[in-house]
């Protein structure tokens, strides 16, 4: 397998450290949480995102430049960047105000609010069952939630987790349940697309709310696909091989993100040999 495939940059697996402001981290974040659809931004909103560092234009203004772009080109643009440059942009919007309800309604809404100019079903569960071939389970899936049971699932995932106290919880405790909280909503799968997405900015608001204020963004950047492929390990199976659901990988990438660890994020470690 080509290992360049699962990550969001190929890098030498070496720390790195950066100077850089909230504001260009969280943009990072932002456009580089799209490499987990292999979106990237176009150059007009790589312009936009750098005035806005610039504090030269706010967000609202960039919006308005943003729907403009697309609105003269008359629907001959790039269906993927356009994706990117919103998805991206309402993540920003998002993080922008410390709203957050644990809710599977403010969950909704993330969704919602992410893919409203992208997908008619934005906000919407999905009423059909699905699967998804993976590089690193060499095409098998994770199964997923049937979509008549989206529901049900969620409520019990949300109240398990509201009956969490990470205020009485070690470090280590948390990281654990907050994994498990996310790997068990991911799994859910309950949006036809974005559910990655959706997921990571619903837990990093969570984040902030438990009083995670020194969040490493910049992992995402250069991780989004390795996160994603934890979540995968984190939910798959297979008693024929004797392969059992694996919550390590993701619990590495939260210890960097939230305890300034350095767990070295292999995506080479995220495949599961046996299958091949």
């Amino acid at each position: 397998m080509n290992e360049q495939y699962l990550d969001s940059e190929v890098n030498e697996y070496i720390e790195i450290k950066s100077d850089k402001s909230d504001l260009e981290s969280k943009w990072e974040m932002a456009i580089g949480l799209q490499q987990v659809d292999d979106l990237t931004p176009s150059e007009y909103m790589k312009n936009l995102v750098k005035l806005n560092i610039k504090n030269k234009i706010l967000l609202d203004e960039l919006e308005n430049r943003l729907k403009k772009y697309y609105g003269d080109l008359n629907d001959s643009y790039n269906r993927d960047e356009y994706e990117c440059d919103f998805v991206s942009l309402r993540i920003m919007q998002i993080l922008q105000n410390d709203m957050f309800y644990l809710t599977i309604d403010f969950y909704k809404y993330i969704h919602y609010h992410l893919f409203k100019d992208v997908y008619k079903f934005a906000g919407k569960f999905r009423e059909v069952n699905i699967s998804k071939n993976e590089e690193i389970l060499n095409g098998d899936t994770v199964v997923y939630c049937y979509f008549n049971r989206i529901n049900d699932y969620l409520i019990y995932d949300f109240s398990e987790e509201r009956k969490e106290n990470y205020k009485k919880s070690s470090a280590s405790d948390k990281i654990v349940g907050i994994s498990n909280f996310t790997s068990c909503i991911w799994q859910v799968h309950p949006f036809m697309e974005g559910n990655t997405r959706t997921t990571a900015i619903f837990m990093i608001k969570c984040l902030k709310e438990l009083g995670y204020n020194n969040i490493n963004y910049y992992l995402f950047k250069e991780n989004s696909k390795y996160f994603r492929n934890a979540l995968v390990r984190s939910n798959y199976s297979n008693d024929e091989m004797d392969i059992k659901e694996d919550d390590s990988y993701l619990i590495k990438f939260y210890e960097n993100l939230l305890l300034g660890k350095n767990n070295n994020l292999y995506s080479k470690d995220l495949i599961i040999k046996e299958l091949f």
